[in-house]
């Protein structure tokens, strides 16, 4: 499969705040990507610079094989829709639907009209005037409508209800089976989005935490929960990612896959071996990188003792 986006030795500063440091990465040509990470981690900026939108402080970006800045032989083929988009003030959904038709060549004009309807759209509201989860409908139809050949959301969608967001990946889904590209989602709501992903990449304060397909995600960690004693058999040798103590019985998460050896062992001591969800294993391998707080490790043999 090939590249549709390559970032090398990228870094943006800002005066004195390090937003990328040092970034690298590829991200294959249809497939739809997860961008996770805290608020701050560094998400937006990433993208900002990948569609061509601000300047790295150094580094080189590539999509689709060449620049994209002020290229304008790339940047019709990227869309990029933000959580907070800007319209033209005064704009009607129309307005925006027909920029968007100027826009990228490949947009879908009786699809984006189908999406308004499905999302209840306002056809004769202004933007500016609109809900914020109308105003993200609007976002999330030109996302899906333009077709474009590389397509980011940065969490466009926070606006929708549980019953609109659902609609959202619903119609992704459908258009990118259709319709291959390269999707890059960046979201807060990972185990939402867990079903849509195909490989995740995870950035921390301005630098890669991980890069992976999914797939090879599922076994990277596994929650054990049971007596202290029968869970610290198991522990001693890994890498403890989270604990938590109730009395003698404990739940610790540890980072690798457990050999069937091991889950025989674990049977045999009446502890039970429960899946770590993507959200949670992201969320641990995030925590882990805070070394202001006490290792779960630490806390984990003060209980057995």
């Amino acid at each position: 499969m090939s590249t549709a986006i390559e970032v090398t030795g990228l870094s943006r500063r800002y005066r004195r705040t390090t937003a990328l440091d040092n970034v690298s990465l590829r991200l294959e040509k249809d497939t739809i990507h997860g961008l996770l990470g805290r608020n701050g981690a560094g998400k937006t900026t990433l993208m900002s610079i990948i569609t061509g939108q601000d300047w790295p402080t150094v580094g080189e970006v590539k999509v689709l094989g060449d620049r994209p800045h002020e290229n304008e032989q790339v940047l019709p083929r990227i869309c990029f829709v933000r959580e907070e988009q800007r319209y033209i003030d005064d704009a009607l959904p129309k307005h925006a639907f027909n920029a968007a038709a100027q826009a990228f060549p490949r947009w879908d004009a009786e699809l984006a009209n189908r999406l308004a309807s499905e999302f209840r759209v306002p056809e004769k509201t202004r933007i500016k005037k609109m809900s914020r989860g109308q105003r993200s409908a609007v976002g999330v139809i030109i996302g899906i409508a333009s077709r474009a050949e590389v397509t980011f959301f940065d969490e466009p969608y926070m606006g929708l209800d549980a019953v609109a967001r659902q609609l959202f990946y619903d119609r992704l889904l459908e258009d990118y089976a259709a319709h291959p590209r390269t999707v890059v989602l960046s979201s807060h709501l990972i185990d939402e989005i867990a079903h849509l992903i195909e490989n995740v990449v995870v950035i921390d304060q301005g630098k890669i935490l991980l890069q992976e397909p999914v797939e090879q995600l599922r076994d990277r960690a596994v929650t054990l929960v049971g007596r202290a004693d029968a869970v610290a058999e198991i522990a001693a040798t890994r890498e403890v990612l989270h604990h938590e103590a109730m009395g003698r019985i404990v739940r610790t998460t540890l980072l690798g896959a457990l050999d069937d050896a091991e889950r025989r062992a674990l049977e045999e001591r009446d502890v039970e071996v429960v899946p770590v969800s993507l959200q949670q294993l992201i969320v641990r391998l995030t925590a882990r990188q805070d070394q202001s707080q006490p290792s779960a490790m630490d806390s984990f043999q003060e209980v057995v003792r």
